[in-house]
Formats: C-alpha cells, sequence, structure tokens
C-alpha cells in the first residue's frame, strides 16, 4: 500500500520574488529520514483554450529563457489565489496576452510536475472568444498571437510544434470536453 511521506520539518532557503526554493526533512513510509528534499514553491497557473466563432484556436507564439527557444502554446500565466479567482486569472491572461475574451469554463486541473513543484495548473476554456482589445503585455513579454484551425492544431500537437506540456495536455482535453471537432 502506498502511503504519503511525513514532512518533519521545512525551511525557505531561498526567497525570490520570482522563485522560492524549500528543503524538506522529510521521513519515507519504511522510517528513512530524507534531510535534504528540495521542493520549489510555485505561483498557480492558469491556460487557456480559447477558440473564436469562426473555430480558430487562439495560440500565442513567445520566447521562452528558460528552454532557450521561441515557443507555440496556449495563453496563461500564474496568478495569486489570495487575490483573484482562477477564473478571473484566465480572463485576465486571454485578454493581456491576445486581446480576445469571453465567457469561462474550467476544463481540469493539472499538474505539471508533482515530484518537485508545487503548483497547479488550472484549465479553462472559452468557446466563442471575441477579440476585444489590444495585448497588454509585461515588459518582458513579446507575444505573436497565432490563430489556428481545430484541424492545424491537430497536426501541429501530434508533430511536436507545440510542446509545452501544459499547453499538449490542455488542448487535447478541451478539445473532448468541449466538443470541439
Amino acid at each position: 500500500m502506498i502511503e504519503k511521506w511525513k514532512t518533519l520539518a521545512s525551511e525557505i532557503v531561498f526567497n525570490h520574488k520570482w522563485y522560492k526554493l524549500r528543503k524538506d526533512l522529510v521521513q519515507l513510509p519504511d522510517g528513512k529520514i530524507v534531510d535534504d528534499y528540495f521542493v520549489s514553491v510555485r505561483p498557480e497557473v492558469v491556460i487557456i483554450f480559447a477558440i473564436t466563432k469562426s473555430k480558430k484556436v487562439v495560440l500565442v507564439k513567445q520566447y521562452k529563457h528558460g528552454s532557450g527557444e521561441i515557443l507555440i502554446e496556449l495563453p496563461g500565466g500564474i496568478y495569486d489565489p489570495d487575490t483573484e479567482s482562477p477564473e478571473e486569472a484566465a480572463l485576465r491572461e486571454l485578454k493581456e496576452e491576445t486581446g480576445y475574451s469571453g465567457k469561462v469554463v474550467k476544463i481540469a486541473e493539472l499538474i505539471d510536475n508533482p515530484t518537485k513543484d508545487t503548483n497547479r495548473i488550472s484549465l479553462y476554456g472559452v468557446k466563442n472568444a471575441v477579440k476585444s482589445g489590444e495585448q497588454n503585455l509585461d515588459e518582458t513579454e513579446a507575444i505573436e498571437v497565432l490563430l489556428v484551425s481545430v484541424e492545424e492544431l491537430k497536426t501541429m500537437l501530434l508533430q511536436g510544434e507545440i510542446k509545452v506540456s501544459g499547453s499538449v495536455a490542455g488542448a487535447m482535453l478541451a478539445l473532448h470536453k468541449l466538443n470541439i471537432e
């Protein structure tokens, strides 16, 4: 039978507004003590699958410094659950990154890296998304908005043109759960 580990102690060993690292002292179910289990305390994330009335999926293309690549993905970003709901964050991120808006519906909650990260990814869908304004990007963002057909999206997913894990899983789930063909 699988059991949870017991956290005996925790301390933040690095604390910056963009990154927080926690060191845990844990006891495994067999009694063994691990005194240096490091966990990234990450902010919560929203990802949005938006599709227009003309059945075009809204994607973003941007440089991601961690991977050193220009990537195509679903719009999304981080949020603080103490100051906004995931639904509010989804609408905010969609509008900021793409200029699109609409009514959001929750599709799923995902965990990207449960071994070392604390955050969850809340996936939302927007059917009949409309262009309601211009992008409002952060100073470090340069985002190109792409509108692709559902068939193009499926091809991009299968050929590895979209390779950010949350976007791949999110798009596949959204296509199914929103009954989009």
